[in-house]
């Protein structure tokens, strides 16, 4: 059985960095699954650096922005799994329902998390995940956009009740908001 923790927060908040942290203060192998494409050239260069900082550190990286349940067989014996991100995965698995004529709906991206909760706690070791939380700002001028918002809220709040521990980072903060102390 895994122990599965999620870390979410806004843009630039520190989630990511505290993720690392937290992951890298623990032993054995390490596994990074990104869910990240690469879109343009900015978005290019933030992954290279991101790749660059962590591969002095032994990170195995697993680039799956849409199976997220096949990267955990994918990351083998790896003691531990950082997933980031949540909301990206939200965007990848929208993209392509829209592709498909489709838009999703909540409960059906929550249903898509159980799979993917699923085999993480099946994985054994740490699993790490890390989402934006998006429902924070004003509401989005545009269907879409809302519907991702709500997709991403939906998905935060389906994963953070099976996690065993949440952190929310703030201004390069992280406070523990599950378990309650």
């Amino acid at each position: 059985m895994s122990k599965i923790i999620l870390i979410t927060g806004g843009s630039r908040s520190g989630k990511s960095a505290f993720a690392q942290r937290l992951a890298e203060a623990l032993p054995g192998p390490r596994a990074f699954v990104a869910t990240c494409p690469v879109i343009d050239p900015e978005m290019n260069e933030r992954i290279r650096r991101h790749q660059e900082a962590r591969s002095l550190r032994e990170w195995q990286t697993l680039e799956e922005p849409l199976d997220l349940a096949a990267a955990f067989l994918r990351a083998g014996s790896h003691s531990v799994v950082l997933v980031d991100c949540l909301t990206l995965w939200v965007n990848n698995v929208m993209y392509e329902a829209e592709q498909q004529g489709k838009t999703l709906s909540e409960t059906e991206i929550a249903e898509r998390c159980g799979p993917v909760l699923q085999a993480a706690r099946s994985h054994g070791g740490t699993v790490i995940f890390v989402t934006n939380e998006v429902g924070m700002g004003i509401v989005p001028q545009t269907p879409l956009g809302r519907n991702f918002r709500d997709l991403a809220g939906r998905v935060n709040q389906t994963v953070a009740a099976a996690c065993d521990e949440v952190f929310l980072a703030v201004c390069g903060q992280t406070l523990k908001i599950k378990p309650q102390n």
